[in-house]
């Protein structure tokens, strides 16, 4: 009798998977939606702050440069964004000093490195509410683009650890895998982005007309008018502005403290330069190691 109790109870994970197969039920695919896509930004849309403020932080908990760095970096975020504008000689002179300070750099290391920091750092930053939007576009069948002058690196992590279709960003040149200290066309950013989108809508055979923008900055207006419907997230004052005047939809997800701390970090294209400062610096710093 005992032989028989164990036997019983020896099969009974194998009873309990032939059970469940059978009560299995197959789940319609949902049918892919070839002409519209979604269009996220990053930055302070998708993300708390400025994702690459944050793969900044993660180096400095590395040793790979100092806080006092850091707080630098912080302090210029916070002054550009009171001023509000975008001096286009300030953002060529700080971009050219990024490249030369990430030139050398290997690519594998930053993808490693993003990887690292974003499920260290930046995971616990996605706006919840953002995610979901993305969720319902992927559910419908439709494809999600994070649309960052943050660099394709970190950007393409971004995009991998929350499952959507892919990134566009800012191209560093390389060469045998290793930068070379020049962008590929320029920073991914204002009217490029909508270039970008133009250009992918084309590749993808996608309706820009059923396509649908998200971003919190009137600098991205350029990519917000080209779709079929915009959405101002977590917005500036300017976009806030825009938006009412055109009938767009708008969502905010910062409440109290948050709000504050999230005005905090700069616009997408000076605070991609900056941050590839401060992350050239650490790089370099590495090497010499």
């Amino acid at each position: 009798m005992w032989r028989l109790m164990r036997r019983r109870h020896e099969t009974q994970p194998e009873v309990a998977g032939e059970v469940a197969a059978q009560a299995a039920v197959t789940v319609a695919p949902v049918e892919p939606d070839l002409e519209a896509a979604a269009f996220f930004d990053v930055d302070n849309t998708m993300m708390r702050g400025a994702s690459i403020y944050h793969f900044a932080r993660g180096l400095a908990t590395r040793g790979l440069f100092t806080t006092s760095d850091l707080f630098k970096f912080a302090v210029g975020q916070a002054v550009f964004r009171l001023r509000g504008n975008e001096n286009p000689e300030h953002i060529a002179v700080a971009r050219e000093t990024a490249l030369a300070f990430v030139a050398g750099a290997k690519v594998d290391d930053v993808v490693r490195l993003g990887e690292e920091i974003y499920d260290e750092v930046m995971a616990d930053r996605i706006w919840g509410g953002t995610r979901a939007l993305a969720q319902q576009h992927l559910d419908a069948g439709q494809r999600v683009w994070l649309v960052t002058a943050t660099p394709i690196e970190l950007a393409r992590v971004i995009a991998q650890r929350l499952g959507l279709t892919g990134a566009l960003g800012t191209v560093a040149e390389t060469s045998n895998g290793v930068y070379t200290g020049r962008l590929v066309g320029d920073l991914l950013h204002g009217p490029a982005k909508a270039e970008a989108v133009r250009a992918l809508a084309r590749r993808e055979g996608l309706d820009l007309t059923r396509c649908t923008a998200y971003s919190d900055s009137a600098n991205d207006l350029p990519m917000l008018s080209l779709v079929g419907t915009a959405v101002a997230i977590n917005p500036d004052n300017e976009l806030r502005e825009h938006a009412r005047k055109h009938d767009w939809e708008v969502r905010d997800f910062r409440t109290g403290r948050k709000a504050t701390l999230t005005a905090l970090p700069i616009a997408a294209g000076v605070g991609a330069v900056a941050g590839g400062v401060a992350a050239g610096i650490a790089l370099r710093r590495h090497y010499r190691r």
